[in-house]
């Protein structure tokens, strides 16, 4: 396990907050797996990249050797987290959330170790709770205090409509951790009241307080408002290779570093480099499709990420092949120049052409540049490149 201050470094990494910091360092120098506990409500059937920068800190948290809880708020999504919302969200069917919860746990998976990962779901607690259970878990908080909370504040002096159901939601969520004794829990900034209310109710049933990790909402693709899905602005980890590629490579040049800093698992040295390099000239696009190969490889795979650029509807990259590289075959009594086999191959016009791309150094087999000078054998099989379109894959057959 890396020392208390390496830790902390990366738990910090893109963190807003970190409750209380002295507290955390405590519970570090014991030595000891944490439990992490992050909880979604699975309301929605896919998730974006704003979603993932909770799991991405809950996958650093792995790497430093502690135990992660990824919590799908069954019962909670049933509430409607009114978080941020000006009116009461419409409550889902226990069927609706459980068929997005299974979208969940594939989605996850494709940034969390599945072997380090506990997955619970806070019904098997709250279904077990009796009314006596809930009165008690209800009388840990005030109306007074609830209204503390800034969107029940606005609501309340808007004449805007509370259901009594909403102020559930933060107790749940609070008596989550209680259940699952979690040492530490992370959500966004929208959720610090939530998470609070977990380090109260913890104390409360006589367990030590939680810390609490709070995470800034990524900003969507204008640069501007958080990314949903509901404004256009967001990049899905289900989009297609060449459709992530394209939306991450035309992001401002600005928003990338905060991408990097939140979506990626180089290290801050390197990113800094790469700061460095746009600083001393270096086209910050080349840098953008760093990002966005990484992006696509961690949900398509490295092949995908690969060719994500030509599935977007770019040019090929310098020593790269086509996909669909034709097959040739030209007969010869015996070996052959390459102008003459350029030429029978059709991969010039005339011969006049494979001279002139010869003379200037147009010519590849097998990835390198050849002259005039080289010989096709007979039997052996070549990739050739005649100027910026042309390619085959040419074998020399005997006549």
């Amino acid at each position: 396990m890396k020392s208390v201050e390496e830790q902390l470094a990366l738990i910090k990494r893109g963190a807003e907050e970190v409750l209380v910091e002295s507290e955390l360092v405590e519970k570090l120098k014991r030595g000891q797996p944490l439990r992490i506990k992050a909880g979604f409500d699975p309301t929605a059937p896919d998730l974006h990249l704003g979603h993932t920068v909770l799991i991405n800190k809950l996958r650093q948290f792995q790497d430093l050797g502690h135990q992660v809880i990824f919590l799908i708020g069954d019962f909670t999504g049933m509430i409607g987290d009114p978080s941020g919302k000006s009116a009461t969200r419409p409550p889902l069917t226990r069927e609706q959330v459980l068929e997005n919860a299974e979208t969940y746990k594939q989605q996850v998976f494709k940034i969390l170790d599945p072997a380090k990962t506990e997955v619970a779901f806070n019904s098997t607690w709250m279904d077990k709770l009796t009314p006596a259970d809930f009165i008690r878990l209800a009388s840990q908080y005030t109306v007074a205090r609830m209204l503390e909370r800034d969107d029940f504040d606005k609501r309340y002096t808007t004449n805007q409509p509370i259901a009594i159901h909403e102020f559930l939601y933060p107790l749940v969520q609070g008596y989550d951790s209680v259940a699952l004794k979690a040492d530490v829990e992370l959500g966004g900034t929208d959720q610090k009241f939530n998470l609070l209310m977990g380090r109260e109710l913890q104390r409360a049933y006589g367990q030590e307080a939680q810390n609490i990790v709070t995470m800034p909402l990524l900003e969507g693709l204008d640069g501007v408002k958080k990314m949903s899905k509901s404004l256009g602005n967001y990049v899905g980890i289900q989009e297609a290779p060449g459709v992530m590629y394209s939306k991450l490579v035309s992001i401002p040049d600005t928003l990338m570093w905060r991408y990097f800093e939140l979506l990626s698992f180089r290290s801050m040295e390197e990113i800094e480099q790469f700061r460095a390099d746009v600083a001393n000239g270096a086209n910050p696009r080349d840098i953008k499709i760093k990002l966005a190969e990484e992006i696509v490889a961690r949900f398509h795979g490295e092949e995908a990420a690969a060719n994500a650029h030509r599935a977007a509807g770019n040019r090929m990259k310098e020593g790269e092949l086509p996909e669909d590289l034709p097959e040739i075959e030209v007969a010869a009594g015996e070996s052959l120049p390459i102008a003459a086999v350029l030429n029978r191959a059709g991969l010039v016009k005339n011969s006049a052409q494979a001279r002139d791309l010869l003379s200037g150094g147009a010519v590849k087999v097998d990835g390198a540049v050849v002259d005039r000078d080289f010989m096709f054998a007979l039997g052996a099989t070549h990739v050739c490149q005649a100027g910026k379109k042309s390619f085959a894959r040419v074998t020399l057959k005997a006549e």
